[in-house]
């Protein structure tokens, strides 16, 4: 009986002595591994990407809004636009009745252009706060101060800058106190916000921040406003502020019985869900041609094994003749398959984890490596290995030794 150790050897010495051929052998076994642990790192960095950055409203808060924070079905947006818009007194409502939420604020967006002296930025996100988001809000203040109450019911033109505009517009200067304009109107600097980066190479941080009232001032009153709400104390309570609300405004709204609501309620984990749901169809897509690649490489694997069988027929004759069983062919040539596959697959892992550490080094995308797709890539490659290697190893122990030898030296 042969041990695992010899089988081991000999198939060592089998791929040494036919370099080349093993290296086309595991070609398209390589290529399908490295294919397979790239998209699976992207996938991975990219849910870690949404959760870190789009999806950043924090664990316990959701937004309540005229239309769907996140969907595929372009018909219910095209739906949603004949709802009610939610205005101020919906806000004072559900901020007064909701007694399981901790904090409602509420804001509205829209775009302008600025100026500063003789700069100026166009498509810059102009946000309407209640002054209590500073509570709610996942921004950090960096320098100033956040407007106040009174500044608020007062419709002061005060407003917060996002580190895009202090960049471009106060590169070496305090921007405290300074005044930018769009249009007639001007606007104290009263405060500026750290640095939130990009998403989708979209930036984030070309914004300006007013009071509420100030804003209902300046875009009109008829807006439809997002109500951002804070519960804290777990998901019991969290659920409850979300029920509440609901309740709340169903109410106001006068939404029948029975019908859906004419409203939609967002969560971190709705935007997480919705994202998991795209990128999962992707994956799909990028695993099928990745395996298909990679059962190209097993079909490969199984011709050249099989003419390999053919060409080492005297080989098998003469271990036969010594004393070598069926068995023991048969665990060479399983032992050869599966050395040529857990090569391949070895360095199909380090080109996905290399592309993957290149992309997270010279980008800001955050690929993820994980220590189980490794693993993942190892048992593909050895279940390719033994699967495809194992009509060629029955052939191999099949043979005949007496014409084996024959054939051979005939």
């Amino acid at each position: 009986m042969v041990g695992a150790g010899d089988n081991l050897r000999l198939a060592v010495e089998a791929v040494r002595a036919h370099k080349l051929r093993a290296v086309l052998t595991m070609l398209g076994l390589t290529m399908g591994v490295a294919t397979l642990i790239t998209v699976m790192t992207l996938v991975q960095g990219a849910n870690l990407y949404v959760e870190q950055k789009i999806a950043n409203l924090g664990t316990n808060v959701f937004r309540v809004a005229k239309t769907p924070f996140a969907v595929v079905d372009f018909t219910v947006v095209v739906k949603s636009l004949k709802n009610k818009n939610i205005d101020i007194a919906d806000y004072h409502a559900v901020a007064e009745l909701c007694k399981a939420c901790e904090a409602v604020g509420a804001s509205a967006n829209d775009t302008l252009s600025l100026q500063y002296k003789n700069k100026q930025t166009d498509d810059t996100a102009i946000i309407g706060y209640t002054p209590n988001m500073i509570d709610i809000d996942t921004r950090t203040l960096d320098l100033g101060r956040y407007f106040t109450p009174g500044e608020d019911r007062h419709a002061a033109y005060v407003c917060l800058i996002g580190a895009s505009l202090v960049d471009q517009f106060f590169p070496h200067d305090n921007p405290i106190g300074s005044t930018i304009r769009t249009g007639s109107l001007e606007f104290t600097v009263i405060g500026t916000f750290q640095k939130l980066g990009s998403v989708l190479g979209q930036d984030q941080d070309n914004f300006v921040i007013i009071p509420m009232t100030t804003y209902l001032k300046v875009r009109g009153s008829r807006t439809s406003l997002t109500l951002e709400i804070k519960a804290s104390g777990g998901e019991k309570n969290f659920n409850a502020a979300q029920d509440e609300a609901r309740v709340i405004l169903r109410s106001r709204r006068h939404d029948p019985p029975g019908k859906e609501d004419s409203f939609f309620i967002g969560t971190s984990q709705s935007y997480i869900a919705l994202w998991q749901s795209i990128s999962g169809s992707f994956f799909a897509v990028f695993v099928m041609v990745s395996s298909i690649s990679a059962v190209v490489g097993g079909i490969v694997i199984m011709n050249v094994m099989l003419v390999s069988v053919t060409q080492r027929t005297r080989e098998i004759g003469i271990r036969r003749a010594m004393g070598a069983t069926k068995s023991d062919i048969l665990h060479q040539f399983l032992a050869e398959s599966l050395l040529q596959c857990l090569i391949g697959g070895a360095i199909g892992i380090a080109i996905g984890f290399a592309c993957a550490l290149a992309l997270r080094t010279l980008t800001s995308f955050p690929a993820s490596v994980k220590t189980w797709v490794a693993l993942l890539g190892l048992v593909i490659s050895s279940t390719i290995g033994l699967f495809f290697g194992i009509y060629p190893a029955r052939k191999a122990a099949g043979l005949d030794p007496v014409t084996a030898l024959r054939t051979e030296t005939g």
